[in-house]
């Protein structure tokens, strides 16, 4: 058992957007509010008039915790590291990891920006860090 992601014909633009260094989101035409993660329906309204849109790929730190066992490959050979939530700037909350932050700098509201590493499968998966300009604090 892995935990590479499942592409198909539906995620391909958002794993193909992450090779890239794009972050995607969904986006109801109906409602006009936007969700994560993609799903082919809008959860707000269950209109089916959605669409790809790039986010900004800033935000900022929800909550997080600091995972130092899992036997599930990839994640037992990088223990410890900090699983998180955070709020993309477009609104929609979103689990992922935050990387190259030391444990006693993180706190709630902390501004981050979405970074991508690829794994040894060759699938890119956003992470979060701090801005360059932030000095690493």
């Amino acid at each position: 058992m892995t935990a590479t992601p499942d592409i198909d014909a539906f995620t391909r633009p958002y794993w193909d957007a992450a090779a890239e260094g794009r972050l995607l989101i969904r986006r109801c035409r109906a409602c006009a509010r936007p969700h994560h993660y993609p799903r082919e329906f809008c959860p707000h309204c269950w209109s089916e008039d959605v669409v790809w849109e790039r986010a900004s790929g800033r935000a900022t730190l929800h909550t997080w915790s600091v995972v130092h066992r899992n036997d599930l490959p990839p994640f037992g050979d990088r223990v410890p590291y900090v699983a998180a939530v955070v709020d993309l700037a477009e609104g929609p909350r979103m689990m992922t990891e935050v990387v190259d932050v030391p444990e006693p700098d993180l706190r709630v509201d902390m501004e981050l920006r979405v970074a991508f590493r690829t794994g040894d499968d060759g699938v890119a998966v956003p992470v979060f860090t701090v801005p360059a300009h932030h000095g690493g604090r």
